[in-house]
């Protein structure tokens, strides 16, 4: 690639209308479909709001006001040297609720989306009234999972502990970023991973990380996690993410899942006392939004509509 990426990579456009909206101090990239209730999508690593572009025009069909967002961090939204904390991105989700004129909404997040997802529901769970994670364990459940399964999630997340590198986005975004494209690669089904949607898919994530501040911003929240481990800020997110979830929560997983595996996150129930649903999709990895688009808009929408 001759010149380096810049926002408008991800200006796509499509069946949406894209926007820009002020919340919790910072400008984010929303891309809008549809009226009705109001149903924000949270990508995950190392995506931006494209991972949604088959799920959106369809949940808007459906009867739904559809926004996917690019992070904090991400995408054309705002990058700021601050705020990856588990808290600000959370409340960067309920405030974007609040601009975008909603008093609650119902939030589908993906991976590092949907531990966002768990963390809005934990922090605000007056503004979210349905929940559904894919991909992504409860954050105390993947913490726990970190200590006591050092063959399984420990060795799975290894890649993510390479992340406390200092300057490690640079090796993120080297030779066009190629290593965002092995990472992909390695968290999917074997069968998407040879599929032409696949190629197409890796080669959109790889050039949204290259736009300035995009590879740096987006480990900054990785590196929060380990960094306030050992911290009173850290000790904090635990202690409010021990409240037992009221949102009825749906969590999707793909059993060949290897950044998050299945046995991890099966555990997320206990955290939650509404209505909760666990559904193992066979033949998927991490990326279950793009490798079973069908069954995950079909599952999202009767649990909207139960």
């Amino acid at each position: 690639m001759s010149s380096q990426p810049d926002e408008s990579a991800v200006l796509t456009e499509g069946p949406w209308t894209h926007r820009f909206v002020g919340a919790n101090g910072s400008r984010f990239h929303v891309v809008e479909a549809g009226t009705g209730p109001l149903v924000l999508l949270l990508h995950g690593f190392p995506e931006f709001w494209w991972a949604w572009h088959d799920v959106l025009p369809r949940i808007a069909d459906a009867g739904f006001r559809a926004v996917a967002m690019d992070l904090r961090g991400y995408g054309a939204s705002d990058k700021p040297p601050r705020g990856y904390d588990g808290y600000t991105m959370a409340a960067d989700v309920t405030g974007l609720i609040r601009a975008l004129g909603e008093r609650s909404a119902m939030i589908v997040g993906a991976g590092a989306g949907g531990m966002i997802g768990w963390a809005a529901a934990a922090f605000h769970p007056k503004m979210v009234s349905r929940l559904v994670v894919l991909g992504a364990a409860h954050p105390l459940r993947l913490r726990a999972a970190l200590f006591a399964d050092p063959r399984g999630q420990l060795s799975a997340s290894a890649t993510i502990l390479k992340f406390q590198v200092p300057r490690y986005e640079h090796v993120l975004t080297k030779d066009d970023a190629a290593l965002v494209g092995e990472l992909m690669a390695r968290w999917s089904s074997p069968e998407w991973r040879e599929s032409p949607g696949f190629k197409e898919y890796a080669a959109r994530c790889r050039e949204a990380i290259q736009i300035p501040q995009a590879a740096f911003c987006s480990l900054e929240a990785y590196r929060w996690v380990f960094r306030s481990a050992l911290r009173l800020q850290g000790y904090r997110f635990v202690k409010l993410m021990q409240k037992p979830l009221v949102t009825p929560t749906l969590q999707i997983h793909g059993a060949l899942d290897t950044a998050t595996l299945p046995r991890t996150a099966q555990g997320s129930g206990r955290y939650v006392i509404a209505p909760y649903e666990w559904r193992l999709i066979d033949n998927t990895g991490h990326f279950l939004h793009q490798e079973a688009p069908d069954v995950v808009t079909g599952e999202i929408l009767r649990w909207f509509k139960s």
